[in-house]
């Protein structure tokens, strides 16, 4: 890095995440998205404090990170398609991506990335949980390991409980779409990352339903052993929100977990996903 360059990068716990600083992403250049691209691979999830981005100026700067797709079950803004409220009322009691998970694992090819900037949060409460699945992974037995290398899970868009299908009407400032619509992906349990080569646990409580070739009772005990231990309090890291920050993570290689321990407070959050490939 440059000796005259402001850009900062500040890990925020021992097993993943980093804060960014000194960077408008507004008009961040090619170098600087060559570190930010470099600190994405290393760090997992970014979260950049203190950016002013408008739904248009939130898309470009997904794109960034790849190419902006559009959520299966949530109407994008009327001026920014790709853009999706993700809303909680002060009155309201349910929020979206409350359980572990990787994002929309229920399609043949999930988004790589998440970017969620935030509007409006509340004095307390909110924050987001991430886990890292790289470490997950890693800290499985070798005989666990082997086994899992050749299984593949079921995950399916009827057992989602944060949103979409599932969510009914509780959601005021939400509008869905495509709600008797029935999305299943599988994929790998131990998921290779296609830039780093490493292995991820990729099985999740919100979508996952079995494992291929077994039954939801044979898969039960398996599937319940490997969340519990993913969700192991080493692999995480936890974020306080503040209006103005964006984060980004990479979904290949992280699972996150949004709190709801805010009733009566509004949460406003704008979430772009940001396209995949499947995941071998």
């Amino acid at each position: 890095m440059r000796d005259a360059s402001p850009l900062e990068v500040q890990p925020v716990s021992g097993a993943l995440g980093a804060v960014v600083t000194g960077l408008d992403l507004r008009v961040a250049g090619a170098r600087e998205w060559g570190l930010v691209s470099e600190a994405f691979l290393e760090h997992l999830v970014l979260f950049f404090p203190d950016q002013s981005l408008s739904p248009l100026e939130l898309t470009e700067v997904a794109g960034g990170f790849g190419d902006p797709t559009q959520y299966p079950f949530i109407e994008g803004l009327p001026d920014a398609p790709y853009v999706i409220p993700i809303v909680k009322e002060a009155d309201e009691r349910k929020n979206f991506g409350e359980g572990w998970h990787s994002d929309t694992t229920y399609t043949a090819t999930p988004p790589m990335a998440t970017a969620l900037y935030a509007l409006e949060v509340p004095a307390v409460g909110g924050d987001t949980l991430f886990a890292n699945m790289y470490r997950a992974c890693e800290m499985l037995s070798d005989g666990m390991r082997e086994r899992l290398m050749s299984l593949r899970a079921v995950n399916s868009s009827l057992k989602r409980r944060g949103g979409g299908r599932s969510a009914g009407n509780r959601f005021q400032s939400v509008k869905f779409k495509n709600r008797e619509r029935v999305l299943e992906g599988i994929h790998p349990i131990l998921r290779r990352h296609p830039r780093t080569g490493r292995r991820a646990l990729y099985v999740n409580e919100l979508h996952t339903t079995r494992i291929e070739s077994l039954t939801e009772e044979e898969s039960a005990p398996i599937l319940g052993y490997l969340y519990a231990h993913k969700r192991r309090a080493e692999f995480t890291c936890r974020f306080r929100w503040s209006a103005g920050t964006l984060a980004v993570w990479d979904n290949r290689c992280v699972q996150h977990y949004a709190l709801n321990d805010y009733h009566g407070h509004r949460r406003a959050m704008l979430r772009v996903s940001i396209a995949g490939e499947r995941p071998e």
